[in-house]
Formats: C-alpha cells, structure tokens, sequence
C-alpha cells in the first residue's frame, strides 16, 4: 500500500489534487493518505505581542487542522485512512520533512494555489518537483470548482 503525501492550503486547487487522489483509488489504486499543512513562521511582530509562544504555535496548529478539514473529509468519507500533519517553517523544506518522517512515497499536489496562494503554492510545487526523494504528481487546475461542505 502506497504512502501518498497530499499538501492542502484550504484553496479549491488543493481540493482538485485530493479529488485526483480519489479518482486514483477509484481506479484500484491502495493508499494511505498523509495531509499536510505547512503554516508560516511568526513574524517578529507576533513574537514580540504574544507573550507566550506556545499560544502562537497552538494557533498556528489550529489553523492548518481547519484548512485541511474539507480534505480531510472527502478522503474518510471515501473510506480512506487519513494521518494529518501541520507544521511550520518553508513550505517545500518542511514537505520534504513530512515526506521522511511519515514514510510518504509519493507527492500528490496542486500546481497552483488561489490568490496570492497561487504564487506561493506555483513556487512550492516547482522546489517539490526539484527537491522530493520521491515522485510528484503536480494536479493542474480546472475551472470548475471542487465540491465544498
């Protein structure tokens, strides 16, 4: 059974590569499923107000499970097994972080995000092209949306 890491931000293209990953098992496909969410590091700003950092982190952490949620959802309701994983720092670094420390085989990601998502996301899943011990499958975005509950 196959490790397959799929990288979420919460923007329907993120969503279309979790519904790519459902056509796959579709087709006869044996996955396991890894969520993953990286979060931004806190600016000196956050880290100068907040006056205890594990508030920070805790937040930071409450904010990737939520944008994973939908996800989440769509995979277990297809009967998938599901580990989440969110963490923080540089997006591509920390994938390839989640990829060895979950044993993942291979990526399943968005090409873009949305928004000022789609640039940030667009350059994430060109260093993952680049950086991955592992293939990537990179799921182009299509007009239509993604399902939402």
């Amino acid at each position: 059974m196959l490790n397959i890491l799929i990288p979420v931000d919460g923007s329907e293209p993120s969503l279309q590569a979790v519904h790519h990953a459902l056509q796959l098992v579709g087709a006869g496909l044996k996955a396991r499923f890894v969520v993953a969410n990286v979060q931004e590091t806190a600016n000196l700003y956050e880290l100068v107000v907040a006056h205890d950092p594990g508030v920070l982190q805790k937040v930071s952490e409450e904010a990737g499970y939520d944008l994973m949620r939908l996800a989440v959802k769509f995979l277990q309701a297809a009967g998938q097994q599901v580990v989440q994983d969110v963490s923080t720092g540089d997006p591509a670094h920390m994938l390839v972080e989640v990829i060895e420390r979950q044993g993942c085989d291979a990526v399943i990601m968005s090409a873009r995000g949305a928004g000022l998502r789609a640039v940030v996301m667009g350059s994430v899943s060109q260093e993952m092209v680049q950086a991955s011990p592992v293939p990537v499958t990179l799921v182009k975005a299509h007009p239509e949306s993604t399902p939402r509950d």
